[in-house]
């Protein structure tokens, strides 16, 4: 596979400064240009906000200072309320521009994680069979997920709360020293410098006990959800007991790091109050040492308290903040590894639609194997006549699947061509190469959505008219006909409610409702009983007149009408010719029917194989 490994993403400096590097880069897309001016108003916003947020303790400081000097003053007491009600107005509005700012500014956050998630969904759509195989869907899934939600996670942590606590940071120095002490300004940054790094040192410690908490939870729900899962075992094996004693293990090792983890969590509280009472403690007393020297006023003390604990709020969540920051960079970088993989199988730069002629398909040369295992397909030559049905045999391991897989460039060969009407494969476009083959898969797996969206999901626009004329083609009318919500009957999750030879039907369906030149049945009757698989084996038959059809069995009798049959063996054709002739020949293929006729026969009582072969048309 080519591109980075986007799973084994770690947490590292660089890692962190890639990720805020990109997360810009999001933001400058042309598709982001129309929320520039709310960009920009959401920094003007946050800096106003802070400015405002550092004015409101003087105001207070010069209400306090405005009511000593008035006592006993009579009317004159009055003065302060002046200052105090600009104070209320100043922390109001130092509260509400964030409000406002984050109401507007969500839409850009939302706008920017719709575009990583849907790059990165049609990325990975886009990325080759052996991607899909090798990777777990739900992982994929939620990198896309987790990628996409940690770019307004870091937007939020970043540019409105931990760059904008260093802004007011620096205004608060900014306006002690200049109203009041530099002493007082130095302690300040001290304790905020201080705070950080005792928050950071021991946030990393913690995260150690931390990641084995999450260890012991993922596997107590793995171990309860399995145990649930397969209850009709537990219950058979009389194994209640046991597994109650395996789950109580289990969350008494989750309940000893969970206590753990929230000592070392108390552990960092502690200190973080301690860092900022001390701050508090030490800007308090050189406020107050100011004033004894007549250089401060008594109001000077109180706004430099308030101007701190501003500061100081915001931080109370820096550990927090941190680790997650810290999580939201790698996810972010998950997220564009995954859109920096290039596909296996990808379109050549000039390809152009593929042009079906009839369908005759040739296989030249084809050297194939899979990336750590056994398997392919070795020198493999194979010429389909147009309009031909043929049959593709063979042992386990023999090649078939892998023909078929080459045929649809799910992989590319290593060696060789397959051509189809004379086209290289590699020079067509996948999509219309697909869009001129119908497959009948094996398992056939369905949406959890309606008949109809299974049915039409070849050919999305088809009329109901056309729909319900491809489902009685493939024996399905009655079914349909029979379902309270007919074509509107939902599947439920990978088309459960419906049995393997319902299934099997609607993909037979399918492929007809999509009329294709090329028919490909892989499998197509297995789910099916004797009676069934003979009205399916009549609706193949049909659907095979006009076009070319390759069916790939295990289940001899299915191919034995073909027109020709091909039979495979350690990735190359060993015998070709129709079924009479490979059995007068009495090599692999009369093996392999004798030993099926053999096994059907005593399975039945009979001396024949138990299904009709459909005939060659």
């Amino acid at each position: 596979m080519n591109g980075p490994k986007f799973d084994e993403v770690k947490a590292t400096p660089q890692t962190f400064r890639r990720s805020v590097a990109r997360m810009l880069a999001v933001l400058a897309r042309p598709e982001m240009r129309r929320w520039r001016l709310r960009m920009v108003g959401a920094f003007a916003v946050t800096a106003l906000a802070k400015a405002v947020s550092v004015g409101a303790p003087v105001l207070m400081g010069k209400g306090v200072d405005a009511a000593i000097e008035g006592a006993g003053a009579g009317a004159a007491a009055g003065g302060f309320i002046g200052f105090f009600l600009l104070f209320g107005l100043a922390r109001f509005i130092a509260n509400a521009l964030p409000q406002a700012r984050d109401a507007f500014f969500t839409r850009v956050t939302q706008d920017a994680n719709r575009l990583l998630a849907v790059d990165a969904y049609a990325h990975a759509q886009n990325q080759s069979l052996h991607f899909h195989v090798t990777r777990r869907a739900g992982a994929i899934n939620r990198i896309i997920e987790r990628g996409a939600a940690s770019v307004e996670f870091m937007l939020r942590f970043l540019a409105f709360n931990i760059g904008p606590t260093i802004v007011e940071l620096a205004f608060a120095a900014a306006v002690m020293a200049l109203l009041y002490s530099w002493s007082i300004a130095l302690a300040a940054i001290a304790t905020v410098a201080a705070y950080a790094v005792f928050t950071i040192v021991v946030t990393e410690w913690r995260n150690k006990f931390r990641r084995v908490m999450n260890e012991a939870d993922t596997e107590l729900r793995a171990m309860a959800a399995d145990t649930m899962a397969n209850f009709e075992t537990v219950k058979a094996f009389g194994a209640e007991a046991r597994e109650t004693a395996r789950y109580d293990t289990a969350i008494r090792d989750y309940s000893d790091r969970y206590v753990r983890s929230m000592q070392s969590m108390q552990i960092l509280n502690a200190g973080q109050e301690f860092v900022m009472a001390a701050g508090l403690v030490a800007a308090a007393c050189l406020a107050g040492y100011g004033a004894v020297q007549g250089d401060l006023k008594p109001g000077d003390i109180t706004a430099v308290i308030l101007m701190l604990t501003n500061i100081y709020r915001p931080m109370n969540i820096l550990g927090f903040a941190w680790r997650e920051i810290k999580q939201g960079a790698v996810d972010i970088e998950k997220l564009f590894d995954l859109l920096d993989l290039t596909p296996d199988v990808r379109d050549a730069p000039h390809a152009v639609a593929f042009s079906p002629r009839g369908g005759a398909i040739r296989f030249e040369d084809v050297v194939f194997a899979y990336e750590g295992r056994a398997g392919g397909v070795s020198g493999l030559n194979l010429d389909v006549p147009a309009g031909a049905f043929i049959g593709v045999v063979g042992p386990s391991g023999a090649g078939k699947s892998t023909l078929l897989r080459l045929l649809f460039r799910f992989y590319d060969p290593e060696k060789g061509r397959v051509l189809i009407d004379d086209q290289d494969v590699r020079g067509v476009t996948q999509d219309s190469l697909r869009h001129a083959m119908g497959l009948v898969p094996q398992d056939v797996v369905l949406f959890n959505d309606t008949l109809r969206f299974n049915l039409a999901y070849g050919r999305p626009g088809a009329s109901d008219a056309d729909v319900l004329d491809a489902a009685r083609r493939a024996q399905l009318g009655d079914f349909i006909a029979a379902a309270p919500d007919g074509l509107d009957a939902r599947v439920g999750e990978r088309g459960m409610k419906l049995s393997g030879g319902e299934k099997q039907r609607v993909g037979l369906a399918r492929a007809i409702l999509l009329d294709p030149p090329i028919l490909v049945l892989d499998e197509a009757t297995s789910a099916l009983d004797s009676a069934t698989e003979r009205d399916v084996q009549n609706a193949l038959r049909a659907a095979a007149v006009g076009r070319t059809t390759i069916a790939v069995a295990h289940r001899l009798s299915t191919v034995s009408g073909a027109d020709a049959i091909f039979v495979l063996d350690q990735g190359r054709v060993v015998e070709t010719g129709d079924h009479a002739t490979l059995i007068a020949r009495n090599g692999l293929y009369a093996s392999l029917w004798k030993r099926q006729s053999t096994d059907a026969a005593r399975r039945s009582g009979g001396d024949q194989p138990t299904s009709a072969a459909p005939a060659a048309h």
